[in-house]
C-alpha cells in the first residue's frame, strides 16, 4: 500500500519563495564544494538532502510565515546541486587520459546542465510510478520528510516534541561517534583479511551509524537481500579468484583488495545490470501509466477542472518539449567536443547514435536509478556501478559504429565515449535524487511542480559551481595518473575505472566473461525471487542483491544490522500497543533513525570543509595516537559501537512506552 498523501497545505501558505531560493543557492555552493571533493578522495559523496533541510529550518525560523513546505524548496534545490557533483564519477577521466588540462567551464557545466535537467524531467512521469504509486521505502526522502515535520514550529504536538528530542539524540550520538574516528580514538570500522582453502577474503565492516539508520528505515527484506549479494562476493567469489594468487607470507590484504575492486566488483556490475534491465520491465507498466496519468493531469488543468495541488507535476508538453529541445544544444556539445581532433568530419554517425543513446538510455538509467534511490536511499545507490553500464554499453556502440580504430583515433573515441556517458551520468545522479525529494515533498504536502522547478535550479546553481571547484582541486592536487599528478593526488576512483573500461573496449582487452558471470548469477536471483514472490511472504530484490555484491562490506554490512534492529524495534511497537499508539511509536524509531543520517551527514560537511581549509588529510587526528593504537582502537570502537546502538533503542522505547 503506498504512503497516504497529506492534506494539501492551507491557502496563503508560502512555498516556493525568493528567499528559499536564494537560500537554497548558498547551501548549494557549500554542499557542491564538499562533495565533489570527498567523491574525488574516497569515491563517495553523501546525501544532503537531510543537511540541507536542518540547516533551512534552522534559518528560515527567524523570517516571519516560513512554513514546512518552503523548508521542503530549500532543501530540493540544495540536494539537487549536491547531488550533481557526482560527475566527478567520470569527468576527470577526461584529465587522467591527458585529453583534458583543465575543465572548461562552459563545457562542463553544459554537460552538468543538460544532463540534468534532463534528469529532471525523466523523473517527472516517474514520480507517480515509483513515488505515489509504489511501496518503495524511500528511506532518505521518508528521514528528510520527518525531519521537516518535526521542525516545524506550527507542530506542537507531545510526539513532535519527542521525536524532535529523538533526532537531536540519534544526530549527537552518531556525530559523536565520527568524530572521535575522525580523532583516531575509535576506529571507523575493522580491516582483516582471512585465508579461505588457498585463496582469501577481507571482513571490513564499518562502525557507521548513518547505516544504521538506513537499514532501519529499509527494513529486512532490503537488508536480507544485501547479505546474500555480500556473501556471494566475499564469501564465494573472491576466495575463488584469489585462490593460488596469495603469497605464503607476507601482506595478502592488497592481492585480496585489487582482486575485488578490478574483478569482484565487475561480477556485481554484471548481476546489477540484469537487475537493472528486468527492474526496467517489471516497472515499465506504472512508467508507462504515469506518463498517461501526467498528460491526462495537464489536459484537466487546461480544461479549467480542479487538480489537487499535490498532483499538479509540470504539464507534460513542458516537458516532452524541453527533452526533444534538448536535442540542439546535445549535439552542439557533441560535435564541439570533435573538432580539432582525429574524428572531425568524419563524427556525424557517432553523434547521431550518441544523441539517441543519451535520450533512450537516459530514461532507463533514470528508471533504474529511481528504483534504487527507493530501494536503499540515494546515499548508498551505487550510480558508479549504473555508470560502468553506460561507459561499457556507449563503448561497444561507438566502437560498432566507427569501425577499428588506432593511435590518436582511438584516444579520441575513448575521450569522446567518456564525454557521452557523463551527459548521462548527470541524468542519473539527479534521479537518484530527485525521486527521494519527490517523496519528501509528497510526505508533507508539497506541490509537485514547484519542487520539479526548484530542481531546474537546484541543477543549475550546481552546474555554475563545479567546473571551477573541479579546476580548483585539479590544480592544488591532480589526479592519480593524471599528466603532472603529485604525491598528494586525488584517487578519483570511479573515474580511473571508468576510463580504464572505455581503453578496455577500445583496445579489445576486457575480461566480458566476469560481466556474464555477473548477469547470470543476477538472473538465477530472479527466478529465485519470482518463485518466491508466487509461493511465499518472503522476498529476495534482485538489485539490492547485485548492490551487496557490488558495494564495499564497508558500506554493505551495517545495513542489515541496521534492519534488524527496526525490525526487533518495530515487532516490540506492535506487541505493546495497537492502532495508532503502535504507530506512533514506530514512527519515533523511525525518528531516532533520520537522526543517525543527520548527525553523519552534517559532521560529514562540517569535516570537509576542515579537510580544505587545512590541506591535511586527517586534520583532527590527535598527534599523540600511533600505530600501536590501532588494534585498541578497532575494539574501543566495537564496543562502544555496540553500547551506543542498545542505548539509544533503550531510550527509543522508554520515551515510546510514555504516549
Amino acid at each position: 500500500m503506498s504512503t497516504p498523501v497529506p492534506a494539501a497545505p492551507k491557502s496563503g501558505v508560502r512555498e516556493f519563495t525568493t528567499r528559499a531560493v536564494l537560500l537554497g543557492g548558498l547551501i548549494t555552493l557549500v554542499f557542491t564544494a564538499a562533495n565533489a571533493y570527498l567523491g574525488l578522495k574516497v569515491g563517495l559523496t553523501f546525501a544532503t538532502s537531510i543537511p540541507a533541510a536542518v540547516i533551512s529550518m534552522a534559518l528560515l525560523r527567524y523570517f516571519a510565515n516560513h512554513s514546512i513546505i518552503e523548508n521542503n524548496i530549500v532543501q530540493t534545490i540544495a540536494s539537487a546541486a549536491g547531488t550533481l557533483s557526482a560527475i566527478v564519477f567520470i569527468l576527470p577521466g577526461l584529465v587522467m587520459i591527458g585529453w583534458w588540462a583543465n575543465f572548461p567551464y562552459w563545457t562542463t557545466t553544459l554537460v552538468c546542465l543538460i544532463g540534468g535537467v534532463l534528469g529532471v524531467m525523466y523523473s517527472i512521469p516517474l514520480r507517480r510510478a515509483l513515488v505515489t504509486g509504489s511501496d518503495l521505502p524511500f528511506p532518505e526522502g521518508v528521514a528528510a520528510a520527518e525531519v521537516l515535520k518535526v521542525g516545524d514550529t506550527a507542530e506542537g504536538a507531545s510526539e513532535s516534541k519527542r521525536g524532535l528530542g529523538l533526532i537531536v539524540l540519534g544526530s549527537l550520538a552518531s556525530a559523536g561517534y565520527a568524530l572521535l574516528a575522525k580523532m583516531k580514538l575509535v576506529a571507523e570500522g575493522l580491516s582483516t583479511t582471512l585465508r579461505i582453502g588457498n585463496g582469501g577474503t577481507l571482513f571490513v565492516p564499518g562502525l557507521s551509524f548513518a547505516l544504521i539508520g538506513v537499514g532501519h528505515l529499509v527494513g529486512v527484506t532490503v537488508g536480507f537481500a544485501m547479505i546474500v549479494g555480500l556473501v556471494i562476493s566475499y564469501f564465494v567469489l573472491l576466495p575463488m579468484w584469489t585462490a593460488g594468487d596469495l603469497p605464503d607470507t607476507g601482506s595478502i590484504t592488497k592481492v585480496i583488495s585489487t582482486a575485488f575492486s578490478t574483478e569482484v566488483r565487475l561480477i556485481g556490475a554484471g548481476a546489477i545490470a540484469i537487475a537493472a534491465v528486468w527492474t526496467l520491465i517489471k516497472i515499465l507498466g506504472p512508467v508507462l501509466r504515469g506518463i498517461a496519468d501526467s498528460i491526462a493531469s495537464s489536459r484537466k488543468r487546461r480544461d479549467g477542472e480542479l487538480v489537487d495541488i499535490t498532483e499538479r507535476d509540470m504539464p507534460f508538453p513542458y516537458v516532452a518539449g524541453i527533452v526533444i529541445a534538448s536535442l540542439v544544444p546535445i549535439g552542439v556539445l557533441l560535435w564541439t567536443f570533435t573538432t580539432g581532433t582525429g574524428l572531425e568530419g568524419q563524427a556525424g554517425g557517432i553523434i547521431t547514435l550518441s544523441i539517441v543513446y543519451i535520450l533512450v538510455l537516459g530514461l532507463v538509467v533514470a528508471s533504474v536509478c529511481g528504483y534504487m534511490a527507493g530501494l536503499i536511499g540515494a546515499s548508498n545507490s551505487p550510480v558508479s556501478g549504473v555508470g560502468i553500464l553506460v561507459v561499457l554499453s556507449a563503448a561497444l556502440l561507438i566502437r560498432a559504429v566507427w569501425g577499428p580504430s588506432e593511435g590518436d583515433t582511438a584516444t579520441a573515441l575513448i575521450a569522446y565515449t567518456l564525454f557521452t556517458a557523463a551527459i548521462i551520468f548527470s541524468i542519473a545522479t539527479i534521479s537518484n535524487d530527485n525521486l527521494q525529494d519527490l517523496k519528501t515533498g509528497q510526505l508533507v504536502g508539497a506541490t509537485p511542480w514547484k519542487q520539479q522547478v526548484a530542481l531546474v535550479i537546484g541543477v543549475a546553481f550546481g552546474s555554475a559551481i563545479i567546473p571551477p571547484v573541479l579546476d580548483l582541486l585539479q590544480s592544488g592536487f591532480g589526479f592519480v595518473g593524471a599528466p603532472g599528478a603529485g604525491e598528494n593526488a586525488l584517487a578519483a576512483p570511479q573515474a580511473s575505472l571508468l576510463a580504464s573500461l572505455s581503453k578496455g573496449v577500445f583496445g579489445g582487452d576486457l575480461d566480458w566473461g566476469l560481466i556474464g558471470l555477473g548477469a547470470i548469477i543476477g538472473a538465477v536471483v530472479i527466478l529465485i525471487d519470482e518463485v518466491l514472490s508466487r509461493s511465499s511472504k518472503f522476498r529476495l530484490p534482485p538489485l539490492a542483491v547485485g548492490m551487496g555484491m557490488y558495494l564495499p562490506m564497508s558500506v554493505t554490512l551495517m545495513i542489515p544490522v541496521g534492519a534488524v534492529l527496526g525490525y526487533f524495534y518495530n515487532r516490540w511497537a506492535d506487541g505493546s500497543a495497537t492502532g495508532e499508539v503502535a504507530e506512533g511509536r514506530k514512527r519515533l524509531g523511525t525518528l531516532l533513525a533520520t537522526g543517525l543520517i543527520v548527525g553523519e551527514s552534517l559532521f560529514g560537511v562540517i569535516y570537509a570543509g576542515i579537510v580544505v581549509a587545512t590541506d591535511k588529510d586527517e586534520p583532527l587526528a590527535l598527534p599523540f595516537i600511533g600505530e600501536s593504537w590501532l588494534h585498541w582502537g578497532e575494539a574501543l570502537g566495537v564496543v562502544l559501537f555496540a553500547a551506543i546502538c542498545v542505548a539509544l533503542y533503550a531510550r527509543t522505547k522508554k520515551v515510546a512506552a510514555a504516549t
